[in-house]
């Protein structure tokens, strides 16, 4: 573990192995009927690969039903609702209700709608959501980026996006939200943000772009950016889903980009892989704090066997000097009554 320390994917290995030791079948099998109970084809079908670069040997009946779950998820008629979900709601779990949401935050419809409803809440005193504002406003900067460099924004966009839409589902993790709060208040001048919302309209998309850019502090921006550079690697590798499960355990924007060299080894196996060691898959020190338990345990163990040897030596020395002063004092009387004895005669 200490040598992989600086290898997600490596590390991730070496506590598979410990996880997946006894009866890693029957592990993976009980996460598959999890994950198509409540729906998550992906998830299951991330088990299935993950069974199958082990050679680890599933019955018939649970590959066939993680397959026609996996087709059934991937039909027509359900990528187009979905993505048709995303364009118009704005939020996203799956590939096709991301692409919907993406191509929303493109045409800047999904930022300004966001960004007006934020900037409104602090406009009349109320309480905004600064993360979904800095978010909004970082996504504005990189469309733009994205129409000039002719797409090669695009991935940059997607993962902003889905960090946004994370933030919206309640699946960002403590700790990366309050670092990417405290980087969004900085990124956004409340002052100009509030006088550009009192004249912005959807109506006027260009005449609102402008005014939100300019309460936009662009040099502020460079963490969010890289956050969304990163998530976008692991959504390239392990799906949507993949990254939505990376973004609620993160703890800091570091977790995030150990978490995309973990789904550029892994692919289709990340989410299972994350399921299985949660935080641990990303740090040693979840695996190293295990270890350190474990060492907490043998050493109260110890300390008992030792409290025990202790206890018990200490009564059989008190009862051996007990008995050995009996006997001494038995013997010290015997001999001054025959001394008695031997004087009356």
């Amino acid at each position: 573990m200490l040598a992989a320390q600086d290898d997600p994917a490596a590390l991730s290995e070496r506590r598979l192995d410990s996880v997946l030791a006894r009866d890693g079948g029957a592990v993976i099998e009980s996460n598959i009927a999890a994950a198509l109970a409540e729906g998550d084809a992906d998830l299951a079908n991330s088990f299935l690969e993950l069974a199958r670069s082990r050679n680890i040997v599933l019955p018939d009946s649970v590959v066939s039903q993680v397959e026609d779950a996996v087709a059934a998820e991937r039909s027509t008629l359900h990528v187009a609702k979905r993505f048709a979900t995303g364009l118009v709601t704005g939020s996203a779990d799956d590939v096709a209700s991301l692409s919907g949401t993406v191509v929303g935050d493109l045409f800047v419809i999904g930022d300004i709608r966001d960004v007006v409803r934020e900037g409104k809440h602090i406009a009349v005193g109320e309480e905004a959501d600064h993360l979904v504002l800095g978010l909004a406003a970082t996504g504005l900067a990189v469309t733009g980026a994205t129409y000039v460099s002719l797409g090669g924004f695009a991935p940059v966009r997607a993962g902003v996006t889905m960090v946004k839409d994370a933030r919206k589902l309640g699946r960002l993790g403590k700790g990366l939200a309050e670092w990417a709060g405290r980087v969004a208040r900085d990124v956004v001048d409340t002052k100009v943000l509030r006088e550009a919302v009192a004249s912005g309209s959807l109506m006027r998309p260009g005449q609102t772009i402008g005014a939100i850019k300019a309460a936009f502090r662009v040099e502020k921006a460079g963490g969010l950016v890289r956050l969304g550079k990163d998530v976008a690697r692991v959504t390239t590798s392990s799906g949507t889903r993949g990254a939505l499960d990376v973004l609620k355990i993160a703890e800091g924007p570091k977790d995030v980009s150990r978490a995309a060299k973990l789904a550029e080894k892994m692919g289709g196996k990340t989410r299972a892989v994350i399921k299985l060691l949660g935080r641990g898959a990303l740090l040693i020190l979840a695996g190293l704090m295990q270890l350190v338990w474990w060492l907490f345990a043998a050493l109260f163990a110890l300390f008992g066997v030792l409290s025990a040897i202790k206890s018990t030596t200490e009564r059989t020395t008190r009862f051996a000097i007990r008995r050995g002063k009996a006997r001494r004092r038995r013997r010290e009387l015997a001999a001054a009554a025959l001394q008695t004895v031997r004087c009356a005669a």
